[in-house]
């Protein structure tokens, strides 16, 4: 017990300094002068070098050699902990600390870098920072050691246990049923008219209607705040500092609205973690894939529901005068319409999947290296244009549009789609254990949705492995055939 109190302290003394530094990214991507980057690069190299560093020493090796002799006097929690420490040292001290600091300023400025390629359409500007960027991602792929491919190395990272030939597998058996899928909502929705009002509607206004929502999913502001980014995302910055952020446009509230809720599933993740474990595994989420089924989960299964509309249409009609005398239906119709649209964190449900198995194809390609970062803008277009029948005009609303080869997050797309699938799944299971949802959700009441998803997913933490949670949670392993059924409802 002595060791496992040292590594316990260790490892909060670890997250008071990476959470830090997390501030500092926050920042970076919502309210930094631009001419601050560089020396935010070196705040950020310099906070995650020296976490590493502590993190790294011998003597924290000793700890869990130690802990791990002695793990039968541990609790559940406890050995859940062990084995997540093990697991990132063993990766960690393959990674010097200099590699762990240069790693930063190069992300760091390439974040500056893309967002002046994104704003002018001008790939040759991000171009040889992600280069390097990619460079220095496969220096820490061969450190840590792979078998297959260096794409295995870096997927670990984010998905623990996931295998890029497994995932090759999965999205080859999904691409044909999603294209069908495609081209029957396209067909359908092509003949009915989108009766959506037009703008504007005033970004304060979207302001005010997002937080009273992600108010009502149950998501704590007084633990947390929304902020406007290039790229939306959420962080966690502490046990009770949760922050979100989205971007707006005027023509149509509902981009930034869901664009919200997604962010909102992730926020209630994180804030429905037990505090007590706040600065080790099983505090911490277990996974992206697990991660990104809770803001699926918000996003899709209940905010793109009709009885969603049915409840918060008066509200958006007090704030938007123009939705006055639309009913739910018309809203519903408008914000599950498929399209073969161009940018990801816009897509239909339905198309959303075929934009990742997009950037699965070409992520791995960069990183094993047959293809070429020169090469990226042309292949992105041919690409886009064999899975969606769509030319892409420029490069920002190409391989410019998402911020994650920026930060070095090859291996972080395939997620999202592991995301969809655990969401239905658990969507399905949480049905059948509340057979009353839909009049809840009619009524605006989320308490039980959320408490469900507190007992399931959230409390557990790291815990248990992916795998093991989503047995626990609906008795079976993550099976394709629930989002697919979800979507073939989509479609009609």
């Amino acid at each position: 017990m002595p060791a496992y109190r040292q590594l316990e302290a260790r490892s909060r003394e670890c997250a008071l300094i990476n959470t830090a530094c997390s501030v500092l990214h926050w920042d970076h991507q919502t309210y930094l002068p631009p001419k601050a980057a560089a020396y935010r690069g070196e705040q950020t190299a310099y906070c995650s070098a020296l976490a590493h560093r502590l993190f790294t020493d011998a003597e924290v090796g000793r700890w869990l050699a130690d802990s791990e002799r002695h793990a039968d006097s541990l609790t559940v929690a406890q050995r859940a902990n062990v084995r997540g420490w093990r697991r990132r040292y063993d990766r960690a001290v393959k990674i010097p600390p200099p590699l762990v600091a240069e790693f930063e300023r190069a992300t760091t400025a390439a974040y500056e870098a893309w967002s002046a390629a994104r704003r002018d359409n001008d790939f040759a500007v991000f171009r040889p920072h992600l280069e390097k960027v990619l460079d220095l991602r496969l220096r820490m792929a061969e450190l840590w050691g792979w078998e297959q491919s260096p794409y295995n190395a870096l997927l670990d990272e984010f998905e623990p246990g996931a295998d890029r030939d497994e995932l090759q597998k999965l999205f080859a058996t999904l691409t044909p049923s999603l294209s069908a899928l495609v081209a029957r909502g396209v067909a359908r929705h092509a003949a009915l008219p989108d009766e959506f009002p037009a703008g504007p509607y005033p970004i304060e206004r979207q302001q005010i209607f997002n937080q009273k929502v992600a108010e009502k999913f149950g998501f704590d502001f007084s633990a947390g705040r929304i902020d406007t980014t290039a790229h939306p995302f959420c962080t966690g910055l502490g046990p009770a500092d949760c922050r979100l952020t989205t971007r707006y446009t005027e023509d149509d509230f509902t981009n930034s609205l869901y664009s919200v809720l997604h962010e909102t599933g992730h926020g209630l993740y994180d804030q429905g973690t037990l505090p007590e474990h706040y600065g080790a595994p099983a505090g911490e989420a277990v996974s992206l894939g697990i991660h990104e089924s809770q803001s699926r989960f918000w996003e899709n299964h209940i905010a793109r529901h009709e009885t969603f509309w049915r409840h918060w249409l008066p509200a958006a009609a007090e704030l938007f005068p123009q939705l006055r005398g639309v009913d739910p239906l018309t809203l519903t119709r408008h914000v599950n319409r498929v399209r073969r649209g161009l940018i990801r964190v816009d897509a239909d449900e339905v198309s959303y999947d075929l934009h990742i198995i997009l950037r699965f194809n070409i992520e791995t390609r960069l990183v094993e290296r047959t293809l070429t970062v020169a090469e990226l803008p042309e292949f992105w277009r041919a690409e886009f244009q064999r899975l969606f029948t769509v030319s892409v005009p420029d490069d920002a609303r190409g391989c410019l549009q998402d911020v994650h080869w920026s930060g070095g997050m090859f291996g972080y797309f395939p997620t999202y789609t592991l995301g969809n699938l655990n969401a239905a799944q658990l969507a399905h299971k949480m049905r059948q254990a509340m057979p009353d949802m839909d009049a809840r959700l009619a009524a605006g009441d989320y308490g039980a949705i959320l408490s469900w998803l507190r007992d399931n997913i959230h409390r557990h933490g790291s815990i248990y492995e992916p795998s093991a949670l989503m047995v626990n949670a609906t008795g079976e392993p993550t099976d394709p055939k629930y989002h697919l059924a979800h979507l073939q409802d989509k479609v009609g």
